[in-house]
């Protein structure tokens, strides 16, 4: 992981995004906090994936109970 200060990184844009397309990790800082990280897109999204870990989580969510509780209890409950 490189770390670059956001002044440097608007003058060398280009060099981060070649940095990050070679899998490097970019975070960017100002006055030596992180603000922000550049990393690369993945190259394909599987959806086959996606709606299988959805299916699964549905199917294991079945057989979940609140017991007694309510939704809107717990919902109060945060809020106070």
């Amino acid at each position: 992981m490189k770390e670059i200060g956001a002044f440097e990184a608007k003058n060398k844009f280009g060099t981060l995004l070649d940095w990050v397309e070679g899998g490097e990790e970019v975070v960017i800082t100002r006055h030596g906090k992180a603000v922000a990280r550049l990393v690369s897109v993945q190259e394909k999204f599987d959806r086959t994936k996606a709606r299988q870990a959805a299916a699964n989580i549905a199917v294991r969510r079945k057989g979940m109970s609140l017991g007694e509780l309510e939704i809107k209890d717990l919902i109060n409950e945060g809020r106070s």
